[in-house]
């Protein structure tokens, strides 16, 4: 039954009619006439010239605005949904959207980490125009550059109590600098044979831990600047180390297509995760609060209800793909394929429902630990994201604001009092010279 009255019919039939004799559809035109029954006499003077183009253009405007009123509404719905009532009850759940709360400019080149101090509002950016910069990521603005490096900056971490904070560089130095005096540079190690691409401060803030190009990991004794141990093993540059939150194993990343997991105390390698079909560029430990997610999305049975530090890890690689990896027997749980680029950091959600990753191809995504879904893409830098950490600003009692570190490392974190809410902060990093700050 058709939907047209008779009238409507007629109008259709002659505007139809109309553009095929007005664009010399001539067989068309007489097969429609005829088929149609319509009397029909082409006059330029008839309303119904032109007729059937003024509609099709209408209706493309009318579905414009309509999916302009939907992306509207949906947006407005959003910002409902971050309304001060509902944003303390969302917190524990809170990812990154689009708009970035502060754009932070002033690097001459591209940006390759970035770190929150564990109390204060204070971010350290590093990047390959060999300083580091200090910023309030509550406020936006810059405090200080940080120079001592005579080539690219390649990573950055506080210790625990963000007294001291670590660097890295091409240059073949580790630097510490103290951030209660005037952010002195207080420390200088030599050791590496190549560029130094990750350090981090070992939990207890005694030793620190670097990756480098000369395919070791080193580790210092940040008192005495004394080499402790070189680990080897990698066959190609490691690009990313990094210890569990009690210290007793570390996990590295690197060219040679492989991660690993190791014994500090020994050197030993424990692991070799072997999957990835090019360069890893990073790994991250999960935190306890994922252990179950990670179970339920790889088919674990509930009986294992191991609670021992660094039992699962992410790694990153230039494959664009995303692996989660069992590091007591080195199998592989999960592959996360989704990014369209090199997945250059990994930040696991401090519940322990999500992991963010960053990519080359310019984007945040968020993933659903429980399904191993991308539930969330947002478009973040003009350029590739290189760096991503994870934050969290406490409020107490409305008097105030403090930071807690996370930075994508929940055993850097300590729990607030009950009393206290938490919000959360991300930051990006990339080739466009940018750090995004990324607020609820």
């Amino acid at each position: 039954m058709s939907l047209l009255s008779d009238r409507q019919k007629e109008d259709l039939h002659k505007s139809m009619l109309d553009y095929l004799f007005a664009n010399n559809f001539l067989a068309a035109y007489n097969a429609l006439k005829q088929d149609a029954a319509t009397e029909y006499t082409p006059d330029p003077k008839a309303k119904y010239t032109g007729l059937l183009e003024k509609k099709w253009t209408s209706v493309i405007r009318l579905q414009k605005k309509i999916m302009d009123l939907e992306n509207r509404n949906s947006a407005l719905q959003e910002e409902l949904s971050q309304a001060p009532a509902k944003r303390a009850a969302s917190q524990s759940d809170w990812v990154p959207r689009a708009p970035a709360a502060h754009v932070l400019t002033g690097h001459r080149s591209p940006i390759t980490r970035v770190a929150f101090h564990p109390q204060y509002s204070i971010l350290a950016s590093a990047s390959e125009d060999a300083t580091v910069k200090i910023w309030d990521w509550e406020t936006g603005e810059f405090e200080r550059t940080l120079k001592g490096h005579t080539k690219a900056v390649m990573d950055v971490d506080f210790d625990h109590k963000g007294q001291l904070l670590v660097t890295c560089s091409t240059d073949l130095f580790i630097k510490i600098w103290d951030t209660q005096n005037e952010w002195k540079n207080i420390k200088t190690f030599p050791g590496h044979e190549h560029s130094v691409s990750s350090v981090r401060f070992m939990p207890g803030d005694q030793f620190i831990v670097s990756a480098s190009r000369d395919r070791t990991i080193r580790m210092f004794d940040v008192a005495s600047t004394h080499l402790v141990r070189t680990i080897t093993g990698h066959s190609d540059w490691v690009r990313c180390v990094m210890p569990s939150d009690d210290g007793k194993l570390l996990a590295s990343a690197s060219n040679d297509h492989t991660a690993r997991v190791w014994d500090p105390l020994t050197g030993e390698s424990k692991m070799e995760l072997r999957g990835h079909e090019n360069a890893v560029e990073v790994v991250a430990f999960a935190p306890l609060a994922a252990y179950a997610a990670i179970r339920e999305l790889a088919g674990i049975p509930n009986t294992d209800r191991s609670k021992r530090s660094g039992a699962y890890v992410a790694t990153g690689a230039r494959d664009k793909t995303i692996k989660l990896w069992d590091t007591a027997s080195g199998q592989l749980l999960k592959n996360l394929p989704g990014h369209d680029n090199w997945v250059r950091a990994l930040a696991f959600h401090p519940s322990g429902k999500y992991l963010l990753s960053a990519s080359d191809d310019k984007t945040i995504r968020v993933w659903e630990l429980l399904t191993g879904r991308c539930m969330k893409t947002v478009e973040a830098h003009g350029h590739f994201v290189q760096t991503l950490a994870w934050g969290r600003q406490v409020v107490s009692g409305g008097k105030g604001v403090d930071a807690v570190k996370v930075n994508g490392d929940a055993g850097k974190s300590d729990a607030p009092p009950a009393e206290e809410k938490l919000m959360n902060v991300v930051a990006t990093g990339s080739v466009d010279q940018t750090i995004k700050i990324w607020l609820p």
